[in-house]
Formats: structure tokens, sequence, C-alpha cells
């Protein structure tokens, strides 16, 4: 799965976010209107990758997918995530709404602690990338 990371600039701030969450939930958590279809897949080893500054930077595990009513009895969804936050290959992401499903060929591969170029910039990173520079 694929969602833009609204209002973060940075990784840091995806991670103060899921920071606050978990100050009332024991797992960072993301409520959505649109229930997937393709649970049992999320759930046997997907992730999400978030999007941040139309860049696709990090990905998380899916720790469950609950199907909920909300506030007006309406279907809903609560996206659990494992707190570790995965950095992968910058990889630009034009904007779209709500998520995507992203198919593992298209799934940027996760970055290897230590690698040479970790300093470069993810928006750099991508525009090398983009230029098959890097």
């Amino acid at each position: 799965m694929i969602k833009l990371c609204v209002g973060a600039g940075e990784i840091a701030d995806l991670e103060a976010w899921q920071k606050r969450v978990m100050q009332r939930a024991p797992l960072p958590v993301h409520h959505t209107r649109m229930v997937p279809k393709k649970i049992d897949e999320l759930l046997d080893g997907g992730s999400i990758y978030w999007v941040i500054k139309g860049i696709i930077q990090v990905r998380q595990s899916f720790s469950d997918i609950r199907v909920i009513d909300d506030r007006n009895g309406k279907r809903a969804c609560e996206l659990v995530f494992d707190p570790e936050l995965i950095p992968v290959d910058p990889t630009p992401k034009r904007p779209f709404q709500g998520w995507r499903y992203l198919k593992p060929v298209e799934a940027p591969a996760d970055l290897k602690q230590g690698k040479q170029g970790d300093d470069i910039p993810p928006d750099l990173h991508a525009k090398l990338k983009d230029a098959m520079v890097w």
C-alpha cells in the first residue's frame, strides 16, 4: 500500500506524529474511510510506503487492519503499524488522493544501514536516481 504523508516534511515528522499517537495507543494507528479489499495480503508481510514531499521515503509493516464504525456509524478502517520506520530507496511519486495498492515489483528496496550515500537528502537521491546517475 502507498499513501501520502500529508503535513510531513521529512521522516522525523512522521516519527513524531506516530509517537504522539502511541501516547494513547500501543502501536501507531491511522484511520481511513476506505477499507482495503486485500486485507489478508497486506497482513501477510505487507507494508505501507509513505510518500513525503513527493518521494517514497519510508515504509512500515502492518500489524493489523481493523474494520470499525466511525463516529457517524459509517464503516471505516484502522491501519495499525509496527512502530519501526524502514528507510527505502527514495523514489519520486506524483500526488494522488487516499491510498493505493503498490505492486511488489514497484516497491522501492529497503536502504541498507551504512550504505554509501545515506547522507544524501532523499530529494537529491531521487533526482539522481531519476536522471540515472545513481
